[in-house]
């Protein structure tokens, strides 16, 4: 997979390196790899936001058609 000059230059991929990939179905989620990998990245998001369920109650209240 080839990555814009730009962002191969910011996450320091300009020889090449290993990426992770999430699939969301509309869109790729792209991270370097090596980083505590994309599951670590994204536990902490969740763990930072307070929880799965402080973000699961919190969808419900604003989109409650995906509760």
């Amino acid at each position: 997979m080839a990555l814009p000059a730009e962002a191969r230059r910011r996450w320091n991929l300009t020889g090449g390196g290993a990426v992770e990939v999430a699939d969301l179905g509309d869109a790729l989620v792209i991270v370097p790899a090596g980083l505590g990998g994309l599951r670590a990245m994204l536990l902490d998001a969740v763990t930072e936001a307070g929880g799965y369920e402080a973000l699961a109650a919190k969808v419900a209240d604003e989109e409650p058609d995906l509760a």
